[in-house]
């Protein structure tokens, strides 16, 4: 009788479920969208990791984002564990703090003053509030299929193509709470118009992920961005670019600068982090000027600039700088997407891809998505397949349909081509599927 070994991984993950919610510290790293095991890691370095069992990967999901240099870059841990030496935290201000305030206002001036914070939903719910301060309105804007952090505002099911006004999408959020949020379509121009037509003056702030990643890759049509940054102009509401994901990946200056939009208020994380948590949101002096101590809008955290953190993130920011950095990793995430492409036609599969930066997006449906119902036509069984195919042969992809990818500066030609080799061979099996 044949024996069936147990892997080190679903040891773990069995053992885990019975201590920790779903056996993990974040919902999508359970592996419920595909099924199977989730895996754990116990080291990466470049643009490799190596699971609990010991086998390698291609990593194209980099921490969702932050590893843009590689994982343990040299340069980022030996600053690290200089810092880490003269102690872990301080919850007091340390000169670091202010060189990260003035490398951010460099590299994105829209943010005149900025405030740092532990996290990507600290940034978005606290840049909220201030603009409700700032604005003495309620209503909050956001766009369907956009994920802006865990905060119970934004935690709102998504609309139906025009205006959805607030219900709440999770257990333990007041509906009075989601009332405030009001939901429509990303790239909807003409929905923006309606709405600001009949409540504009109502709106304290609208935010958006410029370049989605959380539904996938979803790219913004000028004319969409460019109509939102009047319409908030006009009727005095506060734009919020949430540059989480994209800041200093799609472009040194983000998005806000790739698409030359100018908004009020930015968040950020991930990049700004190398690894380590940290968030940061900033904007227009005489918004952040409402914050306490200065104004009545209160915010605070314990850990927030910690230096340690901090560190990780001075010293990423400072790698990112480095001459055609930016241009070297588009290219090798557009060479990543058109061998992706290629690989699916000669397989005779249904298949799309693009790509903005660091970022790409896969799609199992006729065309690149613009919305989230458009995101939602793409082939969730098809994906599931080529995960898992991908997964057998050393790949790394995110664990959902509905998650953008992300190339890092470490990842070579040789890995390009091994990634689209493995590939030929997943959608062979899509193929075999249909």
């Amino acid at each position: 009788m044949a024996i069936t070994m147990t892997s080190i991984n679903e040891t773990l993950f069995e053992k885990s479920q019975q201590l920790i919610p779903g056996g993990v510290n974040s919902p999508v790293r359970a592996f419920r969208s595909v099924g199977g095991t989730p895996v754990f890691f116990k080291k990466g370095l470049g643009s490799k990791l190596w699971d609990v069992d010991g086998k390698e990967y291609i990593d194209y999901i980099n921490s969702w984002g932050p590893m843009i240099v590689g994982h343990a870059h040299p340069v980022v841990i030996k600053a690290v564990q200089e810092v880490a030496e003269n102690s872990l935290s301080f919850g007091a201000p340390t000169g670091l703090e202010l060189e990260m305030a003035e490398l951010i206002n460099k590299l994105v001036p829209s943010m005149e003053q900025v405030r740092l914070v532990s996290s990507g939903t600290e940034a978005t719910m606290s840049a909220i509030r201030v603009a409700r301060g700032f604005t003495g309105r309620s209503k909050l804007v956001k766009f369907e299929g956009c994920y802006h952090g865990h905060s119970d505002a934004l935690l709102v099911k998504a609309g139906s193509g025009l205006l959805t006004f607030g219900e709440p999408d999770s257990a333990g959020v007041p509906a009075e709470v989601a009332a405030h949020t009001l939901t429509l379509e990303y790239n909807n121009t003409q929905a923006l118009k309606d709405l600001f037509s009949k409540m504009g003056d109502e709106i304290a702030c609208v935010i958006i992920e410029p370049v989605v990643g959380n539904m996938n890759l979803v790219v913004p049509h000028m004319e969409f961005l460019q109509t939102l940054r009047e319409l908030c102009t006009k009727h005095g509401a506060v734009l919020i670019f949430d540059e989480v994901m994209t800041g200093f990946r799609v472009h040194l200056g983000g998005a806000q600068a790739l698409y030359n939009i100018k908004p009020d208020m930015t968040t950020l994380g991930k990049v700004i982090g190398g690894g380590l948590p940290v968030g940061a949101f900033g904007g227009r002096k005489d918004i952040m000027s409402c914050l306490a101590p200065l104004g009545k809008v209160y915010q605070a955290g314990t850990l927030s600039g910690n230096p340690v953190a901090v560190t990780a993130g001075l010293k990423t920011l400072e790698l990112i700088q480095a001459p055609d950095f930016h241009a070297k990793l588009t290219a090798q995430t557009k060479k990543l997407v058109d061998g992706l492409i290629e690989a699916a036609k000669e397989a005779g599969v249904i298949f799309n891809a693009q790509s903005v930066g660091g970022m790409f997006g896969l799609y199992f449906c006729e065309k690149c998505p613009a919305s989230f119902h458009e995101v939602m036509q793409s082939n969730k069984e098809h994906f599931n397949k080529f995960f898992h195919s991908m997964l057998d042969s050393g790949i790394y992809l995110g664990p959902s349909a509905f998650e953008a990818g992300f190339v890092s500066a470490a990842h070579s030609d040789a890995d390009i081509a091994f990634t689209i080799a493995a590939a030929k061979k997943a959608f062979a099996l899509v193929a075999t599927a249909h």
